[in-house]
């Protein structure tokens, strides 16, 4: 069994990040960094679960591949990361986290 802790690993804050956000039109987007081993149904609960009287209309998920880097003259790869847009009802509770940022 997950914890939704364990999927949900970090919130992801950028400027798209936070243009979907804040949209007006009543569905909010949410951007987070989630486990790579979960999937859409998971995610959806893990978010219902940590964050009390939200409502989850859709998910979609990312496979981000990692960037080159190097270090000296060592060459290699940042790792493979998944992320995931949540997308809220319109009578859904914002996420407070969230709020404070914009």
């Amino acid at each position: 069994m997950k914890y939704a802790q364990d999927i949900i690993l970090k919130p992801i804050i950028t400027e798209a990040s936070m243009i979907g956000a804040a949209n007006e039109e009543g569905s909010r987007k949410y951007t987070f960094a989630v486990a790579k081993g979960c999937n859409k149904p998971e995610i959806a609960k893990a978010v219902e679960a940590l964050f009390k009287g939200v409502k989850v209309l859709k998910v979609n998920t990312l496979n981000m591949k990692g960037k080159p880097r190097r270090y000296g003259r060592f060459e290699g790869y940042t790792s493979d990361w998944k992320k995931a847009v949540v997308t809220l009802t319109a009578d859904s509770k914002s996420i407070e986290f969230f709020d404070g940022m914009m």
